[in-house]
């Protein structure tokens, strides 16, 4: 016997089957059944597998169920539901946590609700298929597991985000399996946007469509197979003709030189000397920049920062890097010591670049990009030497061109072709004209401390307001600052 529970006597073999489920338990003890009290459900030993319950005599449905570790009072009783008898089990709680009597007083408020049948399951909620995701939600993961979580720069996501969300707007609350289903949606909506957003704007958009079609594709297997941006006709897309030869650099740089602001004037300077991305230049930091090395380190180009690379600075890029710092302290003071061409924007550097293309700097921007590539191949430089300092994989019908180690032919191969090309640039810029007149002013050749000289750096007047800018001087610090 073990306490007041009467164990069958032992049979051959009783020893080597230990019953393991409820079921079984009771059909070893058939009588677990006693008035509980505080004094019985301590004295109930705890299950070496799985769990049994003892059931109270005085009253029905409430038992405490004896686990490994607990000892747990439950009530279960039926009810019926549309014609369907149904059993409902409550858990009251532990009997660490309370008495026989708390628990049998628990047990009879919930007996007296599971028959009004106030635990009736509530009805299942209809879940919506996979394969009915929208557009609005394939975007969403999309743009968090795939731009924002690979880090693409704030203007490629903002791209994508004008694609969706202006373009395909109307689309956004539509299943993606309709557009799956009926690619000739997609095939109209070219055409339409061919018509009011221009050609490069629908093919634009279509990519962008194609990509987050593909993207849910992997994870919702209930959509078509086939992308339906495959119904598209691309409209014909050229290389746009950008590029400046060697004789429209003069014009270019006395159209530079008038630049109000001597900032932006030096920032188009180095765009158009070391061939980069725009949008990586404007975040160039001051401690990015080797001048013992000769190199300015490119933190976050396209690609994100696995793709940094390192440009071997020419002589004419060093001063155009240090004018744009002199005058960055001289006008920006606080932001000058994290940026390189700092600004007055939240950011502390130059954010937007464009300019008025005809009434103040023709080309600026990926055109300059454009014309470096240009005037590379008029200086003499090879299509390796190009690709290597305008940072391009090398994908050449050469296959030993894979081989090239960029790092290695820095300080030496590179920096000397990018030498030869900037005398080539600044040569063609600084020429004088051919009809004899002075050339306007000494720029790009002005070192930094002769910036805003009266005779050799004249600053040009505002053409917002026809009136020269006052004196360049460092505004005075305050009292808080100090």
């Amino acid at each position: 016997m073990v306490g007041f529970l009467r164990v069958p006597p032992h049979k051959p073999g009783w020893h080597k089957h230990r019953p393991n489920t409820v079921l079984e338990f009771r059909r070893a003890m058939p009588d677990l059944k006693k008035t509980l009290t505080d004094k019985v459900v301590l004295q109930l030993p705890l299950s070496t597998d799985g769990q049994y319950i003892v059931r109270d005599t005085e009253l029905p449905g409430f038992f405490v169920r004896v686990g490994a570790r607990t000892k747990t009072f439950t009530v279960q009783a039926d009810f019926r539901t549309d014609g369907k008898r149904v059993t409902k089990k409550i858990s009251i709680g532990s009997s660490e946590d309370m008495t026989t009597r708390e628990a049998r007083v628990a047990a009879r408020a919930a007996l007296v609700k599971i028959l009004q049948g106030e635990f009736k399951e509530p009805p299942k909620v209809e879940v919506k298929p996979s394969s009915e995701i929208t557009l609005r939600e394939a975007w969403v993961r999309y743009k968090v597991a795939h731009l924002e979580r690979k880090r693409r720069s704030p203007a490629t996501i903002a791209g994508y985000t004008d694609h969706v969300e202006r373009l395909l707007a109307d689309w956004l609350d539509r299943p993606l399996r309709e557009l799956g289903e009926e690619p000739s949606l997609v095939a109209k909506r070219h055409d339409d946007l061919t018509v009011s957003s221009g050609p490069y704007g629908a093919n634009g958009s279509m990519r962008t469509l194609r990509a987050i079609y593909n993207h849910a594709r992997r994870s919702v297997r209930g959509l078509p197979p086939e992308n339906p941006v495959t119904a598209v006709d691309w409209n014909e897309e050229l290389r746009r003709d950008v590029a400046m030869g060697s004789a429209d650099i003069a014009g270019w740089m006395t159209q530079a030189g008038r630049l109000r602001n001597a900032i932006r004037r030096e920032f188009h300077l180095f765009t158009l000397l070391s061939g980069s991305r725009p949008t990586a230049l404007k975040t160039a930091r001051v401690p990015d920049l080797d001048l013992s090395g000769r190199i300015l380190r490119i933190t976050k180009p396209k690609g994100g920062e696995k793709k940094a690379f390192d440009i071997p600075l020419s002589r004419a890029m060093i001063c155009c890097l240090i004018r744009a710092m002199r005058v960055s302290r001289m006008l920006h003071a606080e932001a000058a010591e994290t940026w390189i061409f700092a600004a007055d924007s939240e950011e502390g550097h130059i954010v937007e670049q464009k300019e008025d293309r005809d009434n103040v700097l023709a080309k600026w921007g990926n055109d300059l990009r454009h014309t470096y590539r240009t005037l590379g191949q008029a200086a003499g430089l090879s299509g390796v030497d190009m690709h290597l300092l305008m940072n391009h994989s090398l994908k050449g019908e050469n296959v030993n061109e894979g081989y090239i180690t960029r790092s290695k032919l820095l300080d030496d191969h590179l920096r000397s072709a990018q030498q030869r090309l900037s005398d080539h640039v600044i040569a063609a810029g600084t020429a004088p004209p051919k009809d004899g007149s002075p050339r306007e002013r000494a720029w790009p050749l002005l070192p930094s401390r002769k910036i805003g000289d009266e005779r050799l750096d004249p600053t040009p007047p505002d053409p917002r307001l026809g009136v020269p800018m006052g004196p360049r001087t460092q505004k005075p610090r305050s009292a808080e600052a100090a």
